[in-house]
């Protein structure tokens, strides 16, 4: 039975997909996609191996339900907090989640290899940033920024690049002058 047969919700089967889910994200920030295996999900989720496969076709089908799940709560929590504060500092606390970086990383690199994950990281990448270019065009306009001095995408661009060069270090432990860049765009976002 494929995975898209089964609901989330409070039943057994919902249950155990769901824990087979959180397996494989948390492998994947840990230690990195290869070593999301069958096996080491379901060993993590404390159910038989075989059930990875029960509940999803194949390990892409498992790979693509883990980023759609993460993609829509990330772009949910986004418009969310952007609704309550969509000040520039607001906008660097949510680009600067080196959890959200990690993931995005360990996907690209995923990508390189499976077309079918590289369209659909791809497909989720063009509404993020919609909605970030349109959080970001707000905050500078309230900061009486205008596109000509700082393009909203560049901007964007920018604090994107930033929080997934220090995700990538920090995973490679090699943390030389991040202190130094976070404090640098935190005291220059507050000046603005």
């Amino acid at each position: 039975m494929s995975g898209s047969a089964h609901e989330e919700g409070s039943s057994p089967d919902a249950t155990s997909r769901t824990r087979l889910l959180d397996a494989a994200e948390g492998l994947l920030l840990e230690e990195g996609y290869a070593s999301v295996t069958s096996r080491r999900v379901g060993a993590k989720a404390g159910l038989k191996p075989q059930l990875v496969h029960y509940y999803f076709e194949s390990m892409d089908e498992l790979f693509l339900e883990v980023f759609r799940r993460r993609a829509e709560a990330d772009l949910a929590r986004f418009e969310e907090s952007v609704k309550r504060d969509g000040s520039l500092e607001s906008l660097w606390q949510l680009n600067s989640d080196l959890r959200s970086a990690t993931f995005s990383i360990e996907y690209a690199a995923l990508a390189n290899h499976r077309k079918a994950i590289r369209a659909e990281i791809a497909r989720y990448a063009q509404r993020f940033r919609s909605a970030q270019l349109e959080a970001f065009s707000a905050a500078l306009s309230a900061h009486g920024i205008s596109p000509e001095r700082l393009p909203p995408i560049v901007a964007l661009v920018m604090m994107t690049g930033v929080s997934q060069i220090l995700a990538l270090e920090k995973g490679l432990e090699f943390t030389t002058g991040h202190e130094e860049t976070i404090a640098y765009f935190t005291k220059r976002i507050a000046e603005l």
